[in-house]
């Protein structure tokens, strides 16, 4: 989305949008991409098939050289779910449905996960808050994350903010991310782009991976 010259210029003159390094050692963080969110017949859900497809494809380009995946899913026990501990759901009331053992927290099932993908189970926005994310990153040896998932202005966004705030390159595929509706995500993708990390194509991402596939073989 083009917010016209004078935001480009407001941007620009305050130093934000320079670009970040692409490490040698990316994971791939895939956030949420549960059925409670990729599937429209859920309260909280939208259709997000075309960002699942897209995130196999990031995912099965980067198996040729080991990238780590790590999928997360928001999971609250039935007492957190109806009860006042967990501040967020006195404001997002239709995140109480996610319950532990449920289909809402299930992953989508079209989605390539391997038994050795990791699996980190959140309570909050971001992946980092509260989880070990940050130290299973650290003990894999990774600089860089691609952030996937959902929502773009939710959970996605608040990674985005955690990872580089926890020392990593932050790259965010466009088409792998998705959320309920077009202008929170535009925005967030915005916000992500000036400050955070890359907003970068789907092909870009896969010719990032492919790198380190060709230099895997050759070293």
């Amino acid at each position: 989305m083009n917010y016209g010259q004078e935001t480009e210029r407001t941007y620009e003159r305050a130093g934000f949008g320079a670009p970040v390094r692409r490490g040698s050692r990316p994971a791939i963080l895939v956030v949420d991409l549960t059925r409670g969110f990729t599937e429209d017949a859920f309260p909280s859900g939208a259709d997000l098939s075309d960002v699942v497809g897209a995130v196999g494809e990031l995912i099965d380009s980067g198996r040729p050289a080991d990238v780590p995946v790590i999928f997360t899913a928001i999971a609250y026990t039935p007492a957190e779910a109806a009860g006042d501990s967990v501040t967020w759901l006195q404001k997002a009331q239709g995140m109480r449905s996610l319950v532990e053992g449920g289909e809402e927290v299930a992953l989508d099932p079209r989605l390539p996960r391997e038994p050795q993908d990791l699996m980190v189970v959140k309570k909050g926005a971001s992946a980092f808050f509260g989880t070990s994310l940050a130290a299973l990153l650290t003990g894999l040896g990774c600089d860089t994350v691609l952030v996937c998932g959902a929502t773009t202005s939710g959970c996605v966004r608040a990674s985005a903010v955690d990872a580089v705030q926890s020392g990593f390159s932050v790259l965010v595929p466009r088409a792998c991310v998705g959320d309920r509706a077009e202008g929170p995500h535009e925005a967030s993708l915005f916000d992500i782009q000036a400050k955070y990390g890359d907003v970068i194509d789907l092909k870009e991402a896969v010719d990032y991976l492919g790198t380190l596939t060709h230099a895997r073989r050759n070293a």
